[in-house]
């Protein structure tokens, strides 16, 4: 399985940003796909995941929405109100257990490269 993320980019406080992850392979619905960030020097944290239903970090929810098509193979994240600490590497990352921690980096068992967010102020 690949993972390809795109949608990066600087905008202002306050702007919106999507974010996509293509993923290749061989990939099922049933799989947990996620997004998390890394900034230098911090720890990759859980930003939001969808299964069969959404989860989310407490510092985006309600400004954060994760989305999928399975058909298509894709997952997004629709960021509004970016805030200049959403700055960040985000990846994207693949679950192959429904059941494993949402927010356990060692759960996900495929990641992309990252693109970059930068928001400034």
């Amino acid at each position: 399985v690949q993972l390809q993320a795109s949608g990066g980019g600087l905008v202002q406080a306050g702007d919106s940003l999507r974010l996509s992850c293509a993923a290749s392979g061989r990939t099922f619905s049933t799989d947990r796909m996620g997004w998390f960030r890394q900034t230098p020097g911090k720890e990759r944290e859980f930003v939001a995941a969808i299964a069969w239903t959404t989860y989310y970090s407490d510092s985006v929810k309600g400004r954060f929405t994760i989305s999928r098509d399975n058909a298509k193979h894709t997952v997004s994240l629709q960021m509004n109100g970016l805030k200049p600490e959403d700055s960040s590497v985000y990846y994207c990352a693949l679950a192959r257990d429904p059941q494993s921690s949402v927010d356990n980096v060692g759960d996900y068992d495929y990641w992309g490269q990252g693109t970059l967010v930068t928001v400034s102020s």
